[in-house]
């Protein structure tokens, strides 16, 4: 049941992000220029995603457990730390020099030639590099 879950919810996000257009890296930077051709496309798209989800999230909260598992997952910490707040910003720099984050860059190998083969294969070798480097900070903090 949680397998065809995960395998719903993914068509539908991947889906929506063909529909809207956010695997148009155009269209995100387009976002991100705001002093240029601005594009405030990006809004609508996620104001549609936060609206059904704060939604879902209320449901949720009072049910005593989930539908597909056993215990719902701890809240994470809402503290904003020096390692949030760097690697927001890191993830954001990158987010507007590729016009991609991981879920689009997913969606955009069907289109994106080898540019975005590049971009996933290092996406995927930073993901892998950061595992170990947050081991090793937690191991002798």
């Amino acid at each position: 049941m949680r397998g065809l879950f995960s395998l719903t919810s993914g068509a539908l996000f991947g889906l929506g992000l063909l529909i809207s257009g956010m695997v148009d890296t155009s269209r995100v930077q387009g976002w991100l220029d705001i002093f240029g051709n601005w594009d405030p496309t990006l809004a609508f798209v996620l104001g549609g995603a936060i609206l059904p989800m704060a939604v879902a999230w209320r449901i949720a909260e009072k049910r005593k457990a989930p539908i597909a598992g056993s215990t719902f997952p701890a809240r994470p910490n809402q503290k904003i730390t020096k390692d949030l707040a760097i690697g927001s910003m890191i993830f954001g720099a990158g987010w507007g020099l590729a016009g991609l984050c991981p879920g689009p860059s997913f969606a955009a190998l069907s289109f994106g030639g080898w540019e975005g083969l590049l971009f996933v294969g290092a996406m995927i070798f930073g993901m892998i590099l950061a595992v170990p480097a947050k081991r090793i900070r937690f191991a002798t903090s």
